[in-house]
């Protein structure tokens, strides 16, 4: 498991190093093992599509998120979640998620960018995005797992890449435009959840659950 997370890291770091020195189409498995100094068979193995390559940093980010608890709650980043609303919850997770992509900006700058003209790999990227995101609401305690959760991971998928174009030219030191945008996507996605909560239940939220529990999240 350690070896797999240190090439994964590895992968990352080297992928977008070459994608903001070079663009992102030029940067390929061949190139990364390469600058990785890892063998080419355990990138085939492991990487072998370039969307891979963007699944490698996605991964990153999601482990360092998970790191802060485990997959019962028991961890003390999730304690630490304890009595806070979803929306909270759901913020403090996406905000660590950007910290963790930190490293990455430059290269996932130039990867967005060239992504344009590449619908294919955007498209075989997608599937691993939409698991990234399940993922989140799982750590933020919202469940995913359900037709319902689908629906929330898609919600979220589509609420993070607004906000992730801002995180892209954030400067402030403590990312202050990035948890603006964040908290502002967040209340806007609780205040539609609640209106189909009302909507759907005669004016309350059905069982008593949270209203940004709702599908649109």
């Amino acid at each position: 498991m350690d070896d797999t997370r240190e090439l994964t890291r590895r992968v990352a770091e080297a992928a977008m190093r070459l994608a903001a020195e070079r663009g992102w189409r030029r940067t390929g498995p061949v190139e990364v093992a390469k600058a990785a100094g890892v063998p080419l068979a355990a990138v085939y193995r492991h990487f072998p599509d370039r969307a891979d390559l963007l699944g490698a940093v996605s991964t990153v980010a999601d482990e360092a998120v998970l790191a802060d608890g485990d997959a019962d709650g028991a961890g003390a980043g999730i304690n630490e979640m304890a009595g806070e609303t979803a929306r909270d919850r759901l913020f403090d997770v996406m905000m660590r998620r950007f910290d963790a992509l930190l490293p990455f900006r430059d290269g996932l700058a130039v990867a967005v960018r060239d992504l344009r003209r590449e619908p294919f790999t955007a498209l075989a990227f997608a599937r691993r995005y939409r698991r990234s995101m399940a993922w989140m609401l799982r750590a933020a305690r919202i469940e995913a797992d359900s037709p319902a959760g689908a629906l929330r991971a898609a919600a979220l998928g589509a609420l993070h890449a607004r906000v992730f174009r801002v995180w892209l030219t954030d400067d402030t030191a403590d990312l202050a435009r990035t948890m603006a945008a964040l908290d502002g996507e967040l209340r806007k996605a609780e205040s539609w959840a609640n209106s189909l909560c009302r909507r759907s239940s005669g004016g309350t939220t059905a069982g008593g659950a949270e209203p940004i529990d709702a599908p649109a999240v």
